[in-house]
């Protein structure tokens, strides 16, 4: 990207919201890498992060990090440090080592087993670190706090907000359902595509609608795989909250049925 060079190194985002917000313009979301050979955990994390007003990329390893770095204006890099791998002080090691990127707020998620990676996390210049499991608002929080941004609410975006439909409930920002007044154990793919049906109730989506919602651009889903996660919903749905049917239309998709009334 031409300039991009020029420009500090990550840029300040709270000057640009400002500057775009007195312009009338969008402002762009923060982009933050998560590194994690892990697509269940890369895939809650975009979620979490992407409820809040955030975007993310994913990054395998330490040269996949390096180039998008290179090639994006990153604003923030989040590691899943697991007990089987050492590359989270590696990526951090050499993010802190460049002059380009040795700014950029780094946050490691330590997995249970994996404690003994906090020394070599701290000598290579780590931001933050928190041991999994980890409640969403937490590493929403510490991102918050480490690039300057504002709070929930003061941006127009609702903290804690609801998605409901009779009796089924979905929490965003603490990616939770309950059916009445039960909990919904989902999986990150089965909580996007119930979001997805939970914000139009009574409309048909069909399959390459729903795959666009739950999947990342990247990956190539065939129309059966969305099928057998529609049915691990209904599933769940069944013991907690059987007044909530995902109705199928033939040849169209699925839709969330409104309640009577």
């Amino acid at each position: 990207m031409p300039g991009v060079e020029d420009m500090p190194w990550p840029a300040h985002p709270t000057g640009a919201v400002e500057a775009d917000l007195l312009l009338g313009v969008a402002p762009m979301k923060p982009l933050v890498l998560i590194c994690s050979q892990d697509a269940e955990l890369y895939l809650f994390l975009s979620h979490i992060l992407g409820v809040d007003g955030f975007t993310s990329e994913p990054a395998g390893g330490v040269k996949e990090a390096i180039a998008a770095a290179d090639e994006r204006e990153l604003q923030a890099v989040v590691l899943d440090c697991g007990p089987a791998s050492a590359t989270g002080s590696t990526i951090c090691a050499t993010f802190k080592s460049e002059p380009r990127t040795g700014g950029l707020p780094v946050i490691a998620l330590i997995a249970p087993g994996a404690e003994n990676q906090h020394l070599d996390l701290l000598k290579a210049g780590i931001d933050e670190s928190f041991v999994r499991p980890i409640a969403p608002a937490t590493l929403l929080d510490c991102l918050r706090t480490k690039l300057a941004l504002p709070k929930p609410g003061s941006n127009g975006v609702e903290n804690g907000s609801w998605l409901c439909c009779g009796g089924l409930e979905m929490k965003l920002d603490a990616y939770r359902v309950r059916g009445n007044g039960h909990d919904i154990h989902l999986g990150p793919l089965e909580f996007n595509l119930l979001r997805h049906l939970l914000e139009a109730p009574g409309k048909v989506f069909s399959r390459d609608e729903l795959i666009d919602a739950a999947w990342p651009n990247n990956i190539h889903i065939g129309a059966r795989t969305v099928d057998v996660h529609i049915s691990r919903i209904r599933k769940a749905l069944k013991a907690a909250s059987p007044d909530s049917v995902i109705r199928t239309v033939r040849s169209a998709g699925y839709s969330l049925e409104k309640p009577d009334g």
